[in-house]
């Protein structure tokens, strides 16, 4: 088998989750403690304990689901002896998990992720204000589709295609009143179901230039590697390797499209057969069966899942 790693992103958090991995292995531990320090605050608690609005706020969920993918990666390194170099051709990782593939792949530290995706997270949600932004899910829509509806609603205001999820799955992000304008014509352009999504502001989109300003400054001023193994990365739907060129596209990010079922049907063109989502929950393995149904995929957050996949990648 080829494997690839994928991170998830926003939305697969939950209270507990990496709480197993954390009692059960101290390389997880310090995977938490480092991010702790880093930002100066208790997030490991919150993680484990919640409440669950303080880890569903922005600057809280980004760290999070990045501290317990990196935690569950490096159970599988440290551990088990499972070497990133050896055993995977490809990480990716959707929006903010971009960033866990690149920590994982050596090519940013983890302390300094904890702080970017803290930054990232505050002026995501500070550049525009809450209710004048939104989100809608399209279903049963394709990109060329979700973006001629986004176009035809935008009216003046901000509506543009932001999540390329999957087939018939693509989410629209923008202003309030075009989004709005997107999910009552969305019938008339093909789509099944039209979903206003529950989010704090309106990720991916033009409305998002001051947080992607603040992340040019914070990004120019971190220590970026070259990955020990490609990344595909969203905005480009390929590989990337160049130090310079990442911190680009992490820029771009913030703004542009997560060409999500484009970066995964490249890997599978690559040749990969195998992806293994590294963290919480298994949003992004049921996307990869929905876009490539010969891919084995599956979810490694778990003491148990973190066997499975040791064992299949021993025998690789």
């Amino acid at each position: 088998m080829t494997v690839a790693f994928t991170f998830p992103g926003q939305g697969s958090q939950q209270v507990g989750m990496g709480s197993d991995l954390a009692r059960d292995y101290e390389t997880a531990r310090r995977v938490f403690e480092e991010v702790d320090d880093a930002l100066g605050q208790n997030l490991s608690q919150i993680i484990q304990e919640g409440p669950e609005d303080l880890l569903t706020l922005t600057e809280n969920t980004q760290p999070a689901l990045m501290a317990v993918s990196v935690a569950a990666a490096r159970v599988l390194d440290v551990d088990k002896g499972i070497s990133l170099e050896d055993k995977v051709k490809f990480v990716a990782g959707h929006s903010l998990g971009e960033y866990s593939a690149l920590t994982v792949a050596g090519s940013l530290k983890l302390a300094d992720t904890a702080r970017l995706l803290k930054i990232r997270g505050k002026s995501m949600q500070a550049a525009v204000p809450v209710g004048e932004g939104a989100m809608a899910a399209l279903l049963g829509l394709d990109l060329p589709e979700a973006q001629k509806l986004a176009e035809a609603s935008a009216d003046g205001d901000v509506c543009q295609a932001a999540n390329d999820n999957a087939p018939g799955q693509v989410v629209v992000s923008g202003s309030k009143a075009a989004v709005d304008r997107a999910v009552e014509m969305a019938s008339e352009y093909g789509a099944r179901r039209a979903v206003l999504l529950p989010v704090s502001a309106p990720f991916h989109c033009a409305l998002m230039q001051p947080a992607a300003d603040a992340m040019a400054k914070a990004l120019g001023e971190v220590e970026i590697l070259a990955p020990k193994v490609p990344l595909i990365a969203n905005v480009v739907a390929g590989e990337i390797t160049d130090p310079e060129d990442i911190r680009q596209r992490l820029v771009e990010q913030v703004t542009g499209v997560v060409r999500w079922r484009e970066s995964v049907l490249y890997m599978a063109s690559a040749g990969v057969t195998t992806l293994y989502e590294v963290g919480a929950g298994r949003v992004l393995t049921g996307l990869a069966r929905r876009i490539e149904r010969s891919l084995d995929a599956s979810s490694v957050g778990t003491p148990d899942e973190i066997d499975a996949a040791a064992q299949a990648l021993a025998a690789n």
